[in-house]
């Protein structure tokens, strides 16, 4: 009968077994004598009915750390035993059969190697492939560079990558590379606190295999395999100094005599505006050459900055996620530049069809300004300011003993009690609005510390002040008596000498949070943190001082925008994510001047474009 199966179609057309073999590990957590040991098991079904075979007779509480694959992408299968004998090889020590005294990060290591048919463990536990946008940029670069070098053989090509805050400027320049078959790369940064994100992005994914990372801070450079492809990772201002009789430092000797297959500018938007590309010298090593600082008062565009490096290269890459004043200026044409913007990522969230799997975008949460007129009473000491608006550096300026060596500590604010007066307003207290409040009823504005939808969300905030005087002033402000309110949250100050640069002033800030879903912190600060350091807890900044650069406010506004997401949230699936930062925020109390940098950020990202509106 048609629609009855057979013996035959059982036998010439059997139904075909769903199985989908994995590899796992778990932990028991409570249980004594297993502490520090991992589980590593293979299944082919639900890896939480597999484990709760094994430990729901004794009633065991169990953490799933690991749930993979264990099909090649040749189709066959490898089993837990592949994985106990690479570790035993490896001198990993299994005193409980196949529970092991390891790490997640060796376990990752031993599948990929077995994945590959490889008999060390990886070190190399990255995987994931390039998003869509990334694929467009890498084959947009490769084709201008090849199309360039056809037509001019001796041509040093130039390629801008303007793309936001989180796109992955680093991890495609390294893709890049790889597709261009280069193998002396040099990555030059004009922010050194974002080494330590360059070596991990080079060094944890399996694409980069073989591949080497060097720096000032590394092995010396003398113990680089020259028969492996490399990437030189350092700072501008020490690749152009020269020692104390006007020699190239001895460090940099070999970089100088090396022709790079390409030079990667980093964080360039600091070097392309001649004031801070002078600063970094003034900043920088004492004797760095004074040629090389006076080489900086006539600069006027980053191709000026290349020609004086005393490094030579076959391509240039410049990397950006606020390009302004290059695109304005010209210097690269439309064929030159792969753009992203915020915009292209938002819709590429909300546009995402789930038939295409995971949505890459969605844990990159989305950011909403919101804009304060305050009271007249309390910004009339600080009016006239820029924009016809009252002065946030005047608002927020503090004085000191300068005679007195710990004098910045004691530092209290010029207009003290305007300044206790805003503190109050945040919070919804201020005597002098609660009848403007009660006449708008549901209307009225949403403040950062009174809204109950706001305060639930803003348990890490960024306050950006003019500068380390001001810091420590709100710091004490804070700490008076009468705001008892904000000493529920630790109070950070990243600011002055004492704290440290780059990622040594993310030390304090990583100690004061611990756990980030327990504790509320508000970090002050004038300068630091606000470009190369991501801090995931951070859901809100507050612009708290005059910016005239574009640059430099939406460098730190979009500091706050980094992804924040819990893994494994119930302990029983290690690949599930769960965000927990959908939005973030930037507050700003001069409307005027929020608007006019949102309108200078999109206009000098198009710069063709003749409305300003």
């Amino acid at each position: 009968m048609a629609g009855e199966k057979t013996t035959k179609d059982k036998e010439f057309f059997p139904e075909k077994k769903q199985l989908d073999p994995k590899i796992y590990a778990y932990e028991l957590p409570n249980i004594k004598d297993h502490n520090g040991l991992i589980k590593i098991g293979y299944t082919t079904q639900s890896v939480k009915e597999r484990i709760d075979q094994q430990t729901k007779t004794a009633g065991m509480k169990y953490k799933i750390l690991l749930e993979e694959s264990a099909i090649r992408s040749d189709g066959s299968v490898f089993s837990d035993h592949d994985i106990h004998k690479l570790l035993k090889d490896e001198g990993i020590h299994n005193p409980k059969g196949e529970r092991f005294e390891c790490s997640i990060h060796q376990i990752k290591g031993a599948i990929t190697a077995i994945h590959e048919r490889k008999n060390i463990i990886s070190k190399r536990t990255r995987t994931f492939p390039m998003r869509p946008e990334q694929k467009a940029a890498v084959e947009k670069t490769v084709a201008y560079f090849q199309n360039e070098k056809k037509s001019n053989t001796k041509s040093i090509p130039r390629f801008l990558r303007n793309a936001k805050m989180r796109f992955g400027k680093t991890f495609t320049s390294y893709q890049l590379a790889l597709k261009m078959g280069w193998r002396k790369v040099l990555v030059l940064t004009f922010k050194p606190a974002v080494e330590k994100a360059r070596e991990e992005d080079l060094l944890n994914h399996k694409d980069f295999e073989n591949r080497q990372f060097i720096s000032k801070n590394k092995a010396n450079t003398q113990d680089v395999d020259k028969k492996k492809p490399f990437v030189c990772f350092g700072s501008f201002q020490d690749f152009l100094g020269k020692n104390e009789i006007g020699k190239i430092k001895t460090n940099n000797e070999r970089v100088h005599e090396t022709n790079r297959d390409v030079v990667i500018f980093d964080e360039y938007h600091y070097g392309a505006r001649k004031e801070n590309a002078k600063s970094l010298f003034e900043d920088g090593d004492e004797q760095i050459d004074k040629i090389g600082l006076s080489a900086f008062e006539t600069i006027e565009s980053i191709n000026e900055i290349s020609e004086i490096l005393p490094i030579t290269t076959n391509h240039y890459l410049y990397l950006s996620g606020t390009p302004f004043r290059a695109i304005r200026s010209g210097e690269f044409i439309e064929e030159q530049i792969f753009n992203r913007t915020y915009s292209d990522e938002q819709k590429a969230k909300e546009g995402w069809d789930q038939k295409d799997g995971e949505n890459p975008y969605l844990s990159l949460p989305k950011m909403i300004m919101m804009t304060y007129q305050l009271p007249e009473h309390i910004i009339q000491v600080a009016n006239g300011g820029e924009f016809n608006e009252f002065d946030l550096n005047e608002f927020f300026s503090a004085k000191y003993d300068k005679e007195d060596k710990e004098g910045i500590e004691k530092a209290s604010f010029k207009y003290k009690d305007q300044v206790q007066k805003w503190l109050d307003l945040i919070r919804g207290q201020l005597p002098e609005t609660t009848i403007d409040e009660l006449k708008l009823g549901a209307k009225k504005p949403a403040l950062p510390y009174s809204d109950s939808r706001l305060l639930n969300l803003l348990t890490h905030t960024f306050w950006y002040l003019p500068d380390v005087a001001s810091c420590y002033a709100m710091r004490n402000l804070l700490h008076e008596k009468q705001n008892k309110f904000y000493q529920d949250y630790k109070v950070i100050l990243v600011a002055g000498k004492k704290v440290g640069d780059g990622v040594k002033a993310l030390k304090p800030v990583n100690e004061a949070m611990g756990n980030p879903l327990k504790t509320k912190t508000i970090t002050l600060s004038c300068g630091k943190l606000t470009t190369g350091v991501s801090v995931k807890p951070r859901s809100g900044v507050f612009m708290l001082r005059n910016l005239k650069s574009p640059e430099t406010y939406f460098q730190t506004a979009f500091r706050v925008q980094t992804p924040r997401e819990i893994t494994n949230p119930d302990d029983k699936s290690p690949n599930k994510k769960t965000v927990i930062k959908n939005c973030c925020y930037i507050f700003d109390f001069a409307p005027n001047r929020a608007l006019q940098e949102i309108a200078d950020y999109s206009n000098k990202l198009s710069p063709d474009d003749q409305n300003p509106e």
